[in-house]
């Protein structure tokens, strides 16, 4: 397959030619929260083919975005996981991240897949590091049958996929009601009195929690008419 180009020597057009092909980013986002296997991939990318992914990756490896490791044991598959270059688009992915929650998002499309994995990288974008200040704390997540964890150390966030080993706090909450708190039509104090959420604990970490990851407000997207 020929690589499509913007033939512009420009930094920006030159990155679009690396990434700017569908379904790039997403592999991209996909891969920034740690190796995956080809079909940890599919699974997470409904509506990407098997040819085009198998392409898509072989385009990442060959740009030096992506290459091929083994799982460690005891998992010992192999997996694909991002070079040093492909991890310093985290920054521009988590921008994206955060545009697209303010502008973007709005209510779920009934044709649309979600993944309550995908906020992993959802708790980076929204991390308020000011508000994590002299905080050291670990907090589980459980939203139905997927698990992933926030290392909070004195203002930096590391976000992970699965259990974690000594969490200081863990929520539990169900898939819709997590939806709800993703467009905004729920709050957390509110999925708590409901029962939709439950928390345990450490009740110093629980308290900083509420602060920690902020959505931004919805915007609409409309031309400026001003004159």
């Amino acid at each position: 397959m020929e690589q499509r180009t913007y033939n512009q020597y420009c930094a920006t057009a030159r990155t679009l030619d690396l990434v700017g092909e569908r379904w790039t980013l997403l592999l991209i986002r996909e891969l920034l929260t740690g190796p995956k296997r080809y079909g940890d991939l599919q699974a997470s990318l409904r509506g990407l083919g098997t040819g085009l992914l198998a392409a898509r990756l072989k385009h990442l490896e060959r740009e030096g975005l992506a290459h091929r490791i083994v799982l460690p044991p005891p998992a010992r598959t192999p997996a694909y996981a991002l070079t040093q270059a492909g991890e310093e688009l985290g920054p521009a992915i988590l921008q994206l991240a955060r545009w697209g929650l303010k502008w973007a998002m709005g209510e779920r499309r009934q044709d649309e897949t979600f993944h309550p994995g995908w906020a992993v990288l959802g708790l980076r974008a929204c991390f308020d590091a000011e508000a994590a200040a002299g905080l050291h704390a670990v907090y589980e997540f459980r939203i139905d049958d997927e698990l992933f964890h926030a290392r909070i150390a004195d203002g930096s966030v590391e976000a992970l996929h699965g259990p974690a080993q000594h969490p200081d706090a863990t929520v539990t909450i169900g898939r819709e009601a997590f939806l709800r708190l993703t467009d905004q039509t729920l709050t957390m104090a509110e999925a708590m009195e409901t029962g939709a959420a439950t928390a345990a604990g450490d009740r110093e970490a629980l308290r900083r929690l509420r602060g920690l990851f902020r959505l931004p407000s919805p915007r609409t997207r409309t031309a400026d008419r001003t004159s």
